[in-house]
């Protein structure tokens, strides 16, 4: 038997005027997806944990079988498992976003949590001499993909508060700021930066420049059992996010790396796909395809891209997937988001998700559709992630 877990990041969305008072998944062209809801099992599940924020981090955990109030310490510890980064028992780890800021009557505003979604190969050099600028004050700092970076510091509380920037674009970034005990060296580190890209001639001739980090996400390193040892099946995590390979290194899966995998609308679909099924093909038993662009088009807040996001998804992995599948003797795919990204708040929220849940025998004849609606009125509703992966592994 083999296990699918197709996840469109943050897909799941709210009523839009945009649509006509649909919500994205309503309004998008899913074939594959509509099919896998007439055939499979269609519900919500609530993927959130209570007293923890509706993160990626502590959805996917939940998602993968792992309980967040007992394993998880921060978003940052799990990237730094990406980018192999080991941390020892004082260090803590930050999510470093490259971010833009403008100026409006003498505030500073949250314009662009990713600076135009910066490459990878623009933020590097950025990166490095920010590293090669501080590193005498006892902090490192690591260039990951785009505008997700990591940096480590030793010895300051990881319980202070950040606030992550894609849930303060439009705002005054004041209110936001560190605070706590240790906040003000991490509030010299940003102001730091500041300076820094300014005099960056490579950083001005962005179409987006760079005007600061913003560090936030912190903790310290996690203690995790693998997936192999708890639920006994191979498995493996294809994603382009750190956060995603973190979580399936600490699990202790396969990560593998696809050639052109963004994170964006321009990711290499194909190569996930090719890649996540070849590893079912050689004996693999479980795999997670994990999508970004749904998410980072629900942060942007532009419908158009949203929906292109979708259909992309449905089009570009569900169905080749699908079609792979379907040469197989035996297997079961679960498909969803990890937690709803609307358009028009720009933020997550702990609504419950729609998924579907299929077997390789499965065929219904029902008109419904995948969409949030359809998936509330089953009347089917699922806990946790923890408790929809049982019955995926069933």
């Amino acid at each position: 038997m083999k296990r699918v877990i197709l996840l469109g990041d943050g897909m799941a969305d709210q009523p839009h005027e945009a649509f006509g008072g649909k919500t994205v998944l309503q309004a998008a062209h899913t074939p594959n997806m509509d099919a896998l809801a007439r055939g499979g099992q269609l519900g919500l599940v609530h993927t959130t944990t209570d007293g923890l924020p509706p993160g990626s981090d502590v959805t996917n955990l939940s998602i993968l079988g792992f309980d967040p109030k007992r394993y998880y310490t921060g978003r940052a510890p799990l990237e730094a498992a990406s980018l192999g980064v080991r941390l020892g028992p004082a260090d803590i780890a930050f999510r470093c976003n490259t971010v833009t800021t403008r100026e409006e009557n003498g505030t500073s505003v949250m314009d662009d949590y990713s600076a135009g979604h910066i490459s990878s190969e623009s933020a590097r050099p950025l990166i490095e001499a920010l590293d090669e600028r501080l590193k005498s004050e006892g902090v490192r700092f690591y260039p990951g993909k785009s505008y997700r970076h990591l940096c480590v510091l030793r010895n300051v509380d990881p319980a202070m508060v950040t606030a992550a920037p894609h849930d303060i674009m439009g705002r005054a970034i004041a209110a936001h700021l560190p605070r706590g005990e240790g906040a003000e060296r991490i509030l010299r580190l940003m102001d730091a930066s500041r300076e820094l890209f300014e005099s960056l001639e490579a950083n001005r001739r962005l179409s987006t420049p760079v005007t600061q980090i913003w560090l936030w996400g912190q903790g310290r390193a996690p203690s995790l059992p693998t997936f192999k040892d708890r639920f006994g099946l191979n498995g493996a995590v294809v994603s382009a996010v750190d956060l995603l390979q973190g979580i399936g290194t600490y699990l202790g899966m396969k990560t593998p790396r696809v050639p052109g995998a963004t994170g964006y609308l321009d990711t290499n679909y194909a190569g996930k796909v090719d890649t996540a099924m070849r590893f079912l093909e050689e004996g693999g038993d479980f795999v997670f395809l994990h999508v970004e662009a749904p998410d980072e088009c629900g942060h942007n807040g532009i419908p158009e891209d949203k929906k292109r996001a979708i259909e992309d998804f449905d089009a570009k992995v569900v169905g080749p997937v699908l079609e792979r599948l379907r040469k197989m003797d035996a297997f079961r795919v679960l498909l969803l988001p990890d937690h709803p990204t609307p358009l028009a708040l720009r933020t997550h929220t702990r609504d419950a998700v729609p998924f579907v849940l299929l077997d390789a025998g499965d065929h219904g004849e029902s008109s419904r559709s995948y969409c949030e609606t359809d998936a509330a009125a089953t009347g089917i509703a699922v806990p946790t992630g923890m408790a929809l992966l049982d019955r995926l592994l069933a």
